[in-house]
């Protein structure tokens, strides 16, 4: 005879068993890899926040075929090895059929192979090098989908309007010596010959441990360069602008490019030397749009009142994104929802989004300049890539 504690004890097991099997058919896992420590942590802590909040959301209007999204977060540390672990644990352990990432540029080119062979849907939401795309659709890579600007395109636009629109003609290269500044810089050069007068007078690269700049800068003051073409970290530009207020170079040499010229931290550490400093990014808080601006209000306040960064709202646009893909599809089968994903019409915060036959997202950059210590919209402007033949 079954004593009864052992009864009621196998009852409960079994009834623990069943809600936890029945708790994991109610969920959709997601995989998300970005840099969690390391120098690039911040970035990986918005990120995780901004698809975070997206999950919430979707959650609470009832998820995806009746599922609520998880989302299962893995460290990247921006190295490629670290983000293949993260990658190869996320296929192999927890079998997840989606996966967004990465921030680094190389760490997404890492992962590419992976997705693909185990036919995962691999979505970035913050790599820009080329590369990543030029790999992707027709070009390869059919698992592969990015909803972020390239650097080619951003590199295309803002020296269209630095030369056209500001009459900047002689640039110095100041740059983050990876794949995004070195990529950057590389398109830069392809759109060069556009514009005869222009001309590229020097070019150095920093690690991202640099903190004394006053070197090169230096050479750059003695070469006559107007503008300082520089694609780096937020870190970085803070430090950057310090050492040119020093050197006396505020309002004598324009900073152009993409290191986050515009955030109140980045003005702050020197307002002259920002003053009239060019950027293309894929979004700003300051955007006017209904959804944008919904956005930075329900950011702002589920996480205390910090204000989103670029990589918050693109991980919680992409978030929503997928999940738009997945009701597209009416599927959770992998090849569905991958089908949905290339032929989406999506109405982001920044307009509307439709993917190329390379998988990349044709969708708006907001071009800016800072004016009077704050960052001003000047246009959004979509580009179309002229993919190598």
């Amino acid at each position: 005879m079954t004593h009864p504690k052992i009864l009621g004890l196998t009852v409960f097991c079994a009834a623990a068993l069943a809600a936890g099997i029945a708790s994991a058919q109610d969920v959709y896992k997601i995989g998300l890899v970005s840099p969690l420590s390391g120098a690039n942590a911040r970035y990986g802590a918005f990120a995780n926040k901004g698809a975070n909040l997206a999950a919430k959301e979707i959650n609470a209007g009832g998820g995806v075929m009746g599922k609520k999204i998880e989302l299962v977060s893995g460290d990247s540390q921006c190295v490629p090895a670290e983000g293949v672990s993260a990658t190869k644990r996320m296929i192999t352990f927890d079998k997840l059929p989606i996966i967004i990432g990465d921030i680094c540029s190389s760490v997404t080119l890492a992962m590419q192979p992976l997705a693909e062979e185990a036919s995962v849907l691999l979505v970035n939401a913050a790599s820009s090098n080329p590369a990543i795309t030029y790999k992707a659709g027709v070009g390869g890579f059919k698992w592969t989908f990015r909803n972020y600007p390239t650097d080619e395109g951003r590199a295309a636009i803002v020296l269209e309007h630095a030369v056209k629109n500001r009459n900047l003609k002689s640039f110095a290269v100041l740059s983050v010596d990876s794949d995004y500044g070195r990529g950057a810089i590389s398109f830069t050069k392809k759109y060069l010959p556009r514009y005869p007068d222009a001309k590229i007078l020097s070019e150095d690269y920093y690690k991202e441990s640099e903190t004394d700049f006053r070197p090169v800068l230096s050479k750059i003051k003695n070469s006559g360069a107007q503008a300082v073409l520089m694609y780096g970290q937020a870190d970085t530009t803070p430090i950057v602008a310090r050492q040119m207020l020093e050197m006396g170079l505020a309002g004598k040499i324009v900073l152009v490019g993409n290191a986050e010229f515009n955030t109140a931290k980045t003005i702050a550490a020197a307002p002259t030397v920002l003053n009239g400093a060019i950027e293309a990014a894929a979004w700003l808080p300051e955007w006017t749009s209904a959804r944008s601006q919904k956005f930075v209000a329900d950011y702002k306040a589920a996480y205390g009142g910090e204000l989103p960064n670029n990589h918050a709202y693109t991980h919680w646009e992409t978030t929503h994104l997928v999940a738009a893909a997945i009701r597209a599809a009416n599927s959770l089968k992998n090849d569905d929802i991958r089908n949905a994903l290339a032929k989406i019409k999506y109405d982001s915060a920044m307009g509307a989004v439709t993917f190329d036959d390379h998988n990349q997202a044709v969708l708006p950059m907001v071009l800016l300049e800072v004016a009077d210590g704050k960052p001003a919209i000047k246009s959004a402007i979509a580009v179309k890539i002229d993919y190598p033949k």
